[in-house]
């Protein structure tokens, strides 16, 4: 495979899964402690990837979980974030300037912080009452993240009573690094050929919806236009018809993502619809990816890691064909902003 380190892959994600062994008596801590409400506090594209956590808590449990920016909560301070909230905060650096700066803010209301970095060395991993630190690099952290606040998350509805299967679904969870591994590998073909069809495209509709919106989402945002400088337009699979379908006419790029959960036909709906107006419908679908020993309901938490994994390798063609690094950038950590 095109630049791939396989043993590193396997390294980071088996090491995402292995937070399930330390993040379930800790949960058990936190609530006997008087936790009454969770917050994922992440900066810029790593609190898209929390998103499918959120969703998950949504669909079993009314224990408050959401999301805030670290930038915002400064401004506009949510009413709850107090003594009773935990709050999650994911920073491959560890280091993100709007994240840093809202530890003082925590610590002086008497909040519960802990952190998942891929750095130990860093303000954020020593600064929290908790943390989780998992190395991995840009190439890495999608799959990463979003398995550790997904099993966060699923250690909560297990001490909460909300789920009975939480050793099960881990079990699981921990057969994933090697089945990426593969699907990476039985997708590389199909990545090289998709790089050069889209090489040259200026813009792109990037559609999905469930567990796998935010990586359409994440993959337009940070991806392409961060480390590609193409336009892209993410939208919901659920507002495509309020809007964005005005936009679709012969030649211009659909993205559309698949999920197995339960908002699937969502996305269908967009399928049926793009196909009738523009050729340059590109489908990313989890439920084509081999997974043996993997469970529907597994598979249908998992859906964004499958696609997050693809679409590396889809990357990694992309920057060798248009000679644009996937380091490289204008302005951010470059200039004061």
């Amino acid at each position: 495979m095109l630049n791939f380190d396989q043993a590193r892959f396997l390294k980071i994600q088996t090491g995402a899964v292995a937070i399930a062994d330390w993040i379930r008596p800790l949960m058990r801590e936190l609530l006997d402690a008087g936790i009454e409400r969770l917050y994922f506090m992440g900066t810029g594209g790593v609190q898209l990837l929390t998103f499918p956590a959120i969703e998950l808590a949504a669909r079993h449990t009314t224990f408050p979980v959401s999301a805030c920016f670290p930038a915002q909560v400064i401004l506009d301070p949510p009413a709850g974030l107090n003594e009773k909230a935990l709050v999650v905060m994911p920073s491959l650096s560890g280091t993100t300037k709007e994240s840093v700066a809202l530890l003082p803010f925590l610590k002086e209301r008497g909040v519960r912080l802990l952190t998942l970095t891929g750095h130990a060395d860093t303000p954020l991993a020593q600064q929290a009452d908790h943390t989780y630190t998992n190395f991995a690099e840009d190439d890495t952290s999608s799959e990463s993240f979003y398995l550790q606040t997904m099993i966060i998350v699923l250690a909560l509805l297990a001490e909460t009573g909300r789920i009975a299967n939480f050793d099960a679904i881990v079990s699981e969870l921990k057969r994933l690094p090697g089945l990426l591994a593969e699907a990476k590998a039985a997708y590389e073909d199909e990545a090289a050929k998709l790089a050069q069809s889209i090489k040259d495209e200026p813009y792109h509709i990037f559609t999905a919806a469930g567990s796998v919106w935010p990586e359409a989402h994440y993959y337009g945002m940070c991806i392409l236009e961060e480390m590609q400088w193409i336009r892209t337009r993410p939208v919901h699979a659920a507002d495509f018809f309020h809007g964005t379908l005005e936009l679709v006419e012969p030649g211009v790029s659909v993205f559309l993502f698949k999920g197995e959960d339960a908002l699937r036909p969502l996305g269908e709906r967009v399928e049926r619809f793009v196909h009738r107006y523009t050729d340059k419908v590109w489908i990313l679908d989890s439920a084509s990816v081999a997974l043996p020993g993997i469970s529907p309901q597994v598979r249908s938490l998992i859906s964004p890691v499958v696609l997050a994994t693809l679409l590396e390798r889809l990357s990694a063609h992309l920057e060798v064909l248009r000679q644009h690094p996937l380091t490289t950038r204008r302005y951010y950590k470059r200039v004061e902003y």
